[in-house]
């Protein structure tokens, strides 16, 4: 990632600096206004309550990258809290994000684990049942972290100047096709046409689609999309409550804090972000003049970008060279609303249904009900007419793949590169957990490992590739999280 000898990741000095012990020369660090809608509503000024950009670097790649440590200590928005972070949430962030990385998701990166050797108090779910844990830090990489709040706070003060020189920074330096050669100085910073800022606003509105479609994709659920959890990149960032679908269910969401209403939910991603990045277009009004269309024209962008890469990511994890709205849009919606007839695991599914072969007739299903049936958690809930459902619908898709006159084996192997054999399932991260507040960090080193090629078979390890354990349908870190980090 950064170049970095594993001698020096080893080593005490990158202890200390990337534990948040000692800063070199010339780390000038801070931490970030920002403010938020949190579930729906305003929440004010933020900030980061326990993050600390440590300092720019360029990436073997020529990249300018943003280390930023969590869980090092209060800064100027930690409010009453103590900036620090529990060995608990920075072992699920720094597994996750590299996961994603991996996957494929456009996220922020983690570059470092360090457990820090002390006992941080903490609520886990914020009921009354305090308990010392291992301190921790991580350190994250990103090219930038500027998030929808950022842009939101200066906007809620009106505080033109703060927000023209941060929108001029921002583009400047992250969108740079789009800054112009001559921009007029005004408002105590560089003052650029309307059309660039619309142009912005349209870049962000289709990154983000671009990230949502592949949340979707893995079975990712977010858990706490807040605006000011949002990156101007489209890069997953902020991993607190997260969860991966294990049986396909769009109503599921990890946060408890979310239990209720369900506002962050898997099958509510989309949307959440559409109105994150009105609440974000709010924000740039006043840039835009008397004329808000370019705005609103950006919004519809958001809608007809992941539209179209969400049918295309439905028919590439189907197999299929292309999507054709007539005949593949309900073969996909009768799928999905067929995976919540019965407790499936959508990872496997998808992953299984790469071995149903495309027998043109479709007159016998019975071979392609047995190799889905390793993705189903209660075979009691395989009731006759789910099977007939199912039959029905994999006659339908075998004709469909039919059309495409490809071989088994090329179907197989394009689902296959899409599908991942292995994501971070959640008990997988708590049983590494676990381990590791005993001292024990090997699991997160294997699981690490895995993680790298999650869309190879790997013989072997199939273990990791397993459906949840009953153990970990009910247990606190599997099934359900909080924000307690």
């Amino acid at each position: 990632m950064l170049g970095m000898s594993s001698e020096l990741v080893q080593s005490e000095d990158f202890a200390h600096v990337f534990g948040g012990n000692r800063v070199l020369e010339p780390m000038d660090p801070f931490a970030m206004c920002y403010g938020g809608h949190q579930f729906g509503n305003w929440a004010g000024q933020l900030g980061d309550g326990r993050a600390i950009n440590m300092c720019e670097v360029v990436d073997v790649n020529g990249r300018r990258q943003t280390l930023q440590l969590k869980g090092a200590g209060p800064t100027p928005y930690s409010r009453s809290a103590d900036g620090l972070a529990v060995l608990r949430s920075s072992v699920r962030e720094f597994l996750c994000s590299e996961a994603m990385h991996h996957l494929g998701v456009p996220t922020t990166r983690a570059l470092s684990l360090v457990a820090t050797g002390e006992s941080v108090m903490r609520d886990m779910f914020y009921d009354g049942n305090p308990r010392y844990e291992p301190g921790a830090v991580v350190c994250r990489v990103a090219p930038s972290f500027l998030r929808f709040g950022n842009f939101q706070i200066f906007a809620s003060r009106d505080d033109t100047e703060n927000l023209t020189k941060l929108l001029a920074y921002t583009i400047r330096n992250d969108f740079p096709e789009l800054a112009p050669g001559s921009p007029t100085d005004s408002f105590g910073g560089d003052r650029f046409e309307p059309e660039v800022y619309a142009e912005w606003f349209g870049e962000v509105c289709r990154s983000t689609a671009e990230m949502i479609v592949h949340w979707m994709r893995v079975g990712f659920v977010h858990g706490v999309m807040n605006t000011d959890n949002m990156s101007i990149l489209g890069l997953t960032i902020d991993y607190g409550p997260y969860g991966w679908l294990e049986d396909y269910d769009p109503h599921w969401t990890p946060n408890t804090t979310d239990a209720q209403g369900r506002r962050y939910c898997f099958g509510n991603q989309p949307q959440i972000a559409q109105w994150n990045l009105a609440q974000l277009a709010g924000a740039l009004a006043s840039f835009l003049g008397d004329d808000l269309s370019p705005l609103q024209a950006g919004l519809r962008a958001y809608v007809e970008t992941f539209n179209q890469q969400w049918h295309a990511m439905m028919a590439s994890k189907l197999g299929l060279e292309s999507f054709d709205k007539e005949t593949d849009e309900p073969l996909i919606e009768d799928l999905l609303g067929l995976l919540q007839l019965a407790e499936t695991d959508m990872t496997i599914f998808f992953r299984q249904l790469s071995l149903v072969g495309a027998r043109v007739d479709g007159s016998d299903t019975a071979d392609a009900l047995e190799v889905l049936s390793a993705a189903y958690y209660r075979t009691e809930q395989l009731t006759d007419e789910v099977r007939q459902k199912t039959s029905e619908w994999i006659t339908r898709y075998r004709q469909r793949v039919a059309l495409d006159g490809v071989d088994d084996i090329t179907r197989r192997t394009r689902m296959n590169r899409v599908n991942p054999k292995y994501v971070l399932r959640n008990y997988l991260a708590q049983m590494a957990i676990d381990r590791s507040e005993q001292g024990d960090d090997s699991l997160i080193a294997e699981l690490l490992d895995v993680l790298r090629n999650p869309y190879d078979e790997q013989p072997g390890r199939e273990s990791f590739a397993e459906k949840r354990p009953e153990w970990a349908r009910h247990r606190a870190g599997c099934s359900m999280l909080s924000c307690s980090s």
